[in-house]
């Protein structure tokens, strides 16, 4: 694989499409958004881009058509194309760990592809015929029942993803077949899961690239512990296990037998893992044609990142706005609101993937980056947070992007979707709009109140306005165009890496705190000393060992 790190140069931010962006934002922090519709009848049909199943309408940010001519600049300083054909080259994109990011291979119609193993293909197909001979009933547990409950253990990328995608279509799953998810260490959440399950019927699956995970092992060891607690022998309990990593030898040294193992490539990040053998619960909940879908459906996003011109490339757009937004607005925080139930795992889904590849202060070279990087993303779904957060988005002291995402053709009752469409159209209106203090003050007066009262009133009333938000429509809602959605964030997400010239695919950080975490679990067994640690450490562990009996 090609190596493509470059030689320390000059950062983004002093190239001159950066700075011919810093000088137009000033010019554009003079007028709003209801004066570039007012000027432009036609900005909601100029500033949009559709393609495979997805509408972009990126008419309420601010910009102008000299905007995107100055971001397309930036796109073109940073060498945005080379990156590209760099990522579905196999080229080495992950270059502090020396590795290509083969996600887009995963879902590739091309047999041939480069970035493939010439296993790759055989690998999905045989977690594929597991998963449709589970769902048949034909693969079973040691006392030969088939299997009404698959629990799946996982975290971060084994977990958000699978969840995500198998709540998003309940009508698809097998009757019969409940599917689970355990990630959290607290066990508690397994507990709660086992409560409603049966040792004869229960398979288990371990979702760890690593086979390492503190988290998902500890979780495997509780669930055979479980069996054996039903009186399972090792042999037996084997047969309720099922594994998906990149260790095999790993896996099968703990007790999964070999065929019931499906590995995953090294190439392939754990947050851009759900294509791959870690996409098993998927297959199983909804079935392999669904699965199978879901990833044509990304694949047919990834030709059109590919091939398409950034002008009406939707992830480069996307991306792009993204840079505008935090760099030269200054917007730090990013909602994501779908309006679409099925969808409410979505915005847990792009934390990970968004927060975990732009959380980086250095360049991919190891430079300091002398630029705001990345955002925090947060959100959940409409209409839900109409009545608790939307409060901040109208009225905030600080404008916080949103991504409205619902779809056009009704995925639920059609009274219901009408509403659900209604209201998403109203919030982006209401944030790009707002309520002025002369349409408060008229309505205040109109309520009866004296001029004085009306005036004070008015004051709290007034809702500023002039704040930016995307809107995504989905044609219909199906694991196509679901697909298709989460490989556009995929790649605004390597866009924006590009431009910041950072790597989005390591994830150095995340290992601080599990490094850390193993000194303060010594501390706290009394097998080390925790007064080599923090004064703040050393009090609260101090607290936790003399704290009284808990009471029966």
């Amino acid at each position: 694989m090609t190596d493509v790190t470059p030689p320390d140069a000059a950062l983004i931010d002093q190239s001159s499409a950066w700075q011919a962006l810093l000088k137009h934002q000033k010019t554009l922090s003079h007028t709003t958004l209801a004066a570039l519709f007012a000027q432009n009848p036609k900005r909601g049909q100029q500033f949009k881009a559709s393609a495979v199943g997805l509408y972009f309408d990126y008419s309420k940010n601010l910009l102008t058509d000299e905007t995107l001519s100055l971001l397309n600049d930036l796109a073109n300083s940073a060498q945005l194309t080379t990156a590209i054909e760099e990522l579905f080259n196999g080229a080495n994109v992950n270059n502090t760990e020396q590795r290509p990011a083969l996600h887009t291979a995963m879902r590739s119609s091309q047999a041939d592809s480069g970035q493939l193993s010439s296993g790759t293909p055989q690998r999905l197909s045989s977690m594929n015929n597991f998963a449709d001979r589970l769902r048949q009933g034909n693969e079973r547990g040691a006392s030969g029942k088939a299997f009404s409950d698959v629990i799946n253990l996982g975290i971060g990328g084994s977990d958000l993803g699978p969840r995500m995608v198998v709540a998003a279509f309940p009508e698809r799953q097998a009757k019969g077949l409940n599917i689970h998810f355990a990630a959290n260490i607290d066990s508690d959440a397994l507990r709660g899961i086992l409560s409603r399950c049966q040792p004869e019927t229960t398979l288990f699956l371990i979702s760890s690239k690593s086979f390492s995970t503190l988290e998902t092992l500890s979780n495997a060891g509780l669930a055979r512990q479980w069996l054996n607690d039903a009186g399972f022998n090792d042999t037996q309990t084997a047969c309720h296990f099922a594994a998906m990593t990149s260790q095999v030898e790993k896996a099968a040294t703990w007790g999964v037998k070999p065929d019931r193992i499906f590995p995953m490539s090294e190439g392939v990040g754990g947050r851009f893992s759900l294509w791959s053998s870690i996409g098993l619960p998927i297959a199983i909940a909804l079935g392999s044609a669904a699965f199978s879908q879901l990833l044509d459906g990304a694949n047919a996003m990834d030709k059109h990142f590919r091939n398409t011109a950034f002008k009406q490339n939707l992830p480069v757009l996307h991306g792009l706005l993204s840079i505008w937004s935090v760099n030269f607005n200054r917007h730090h925080s990013r909602a994501v609101l779908p309006y679409i139930h099925r969808l409410a795992e979505l915005p847990n889904y792009l934390q990970q993937l968004t927060m975990e590849s732009l959380g980086k202060g250095v360049t991919r070279t190891g430079q300091p980056c002398t630029y705001a990087t990345g955002a925090v993303i947060w959100g959940n779904e409409g209409t839900n947070g109409q009545h608790s957060y939307h409060q901040l988005l109208l009225q905030g002291s600080d404008t916080v992007p949103v991504d409205f995402i619902a779809t056009s053709k009704a995925h639920c009752e059609p009274l219901q979707h009408q509403y659900l469409l209604a209201n998403c159209l109203a919030q982006s209106r209401a944030l790009m709009l707002g309520k002025s203090y002369e349409q408060a003050l008229t309505e205040t007066r109109a309520s009866g109140l004296s001029e004085e009262a009306a005036a004070k009133l008015a004051r709290h009333k007034a809702i500023p306005g002039n704040r930016v938000s995307n809107t995504l429509l989905l044609e219909e809602f199906t694991p196509s165009t679901l697909g298709a959605l989460l490989a556009f964030y995929e790649h605004s997400v390597y866009v924006q890496s590009v431009i910041w010239q950072i790597n989005a695919f390591d994830q150095w950080a995340v290992e601080l705190g599990k490094t850390m975490s193993t000194t303060v679990f010594d501390a706290l067994s009394k097998a080390g000393d925790h007064n080599k640690l923090d004064s703040s450490s050393q009090a609260l562990i101090n607290h936790i060992l003399t704290r009284p009996p808990t009471r029966g």
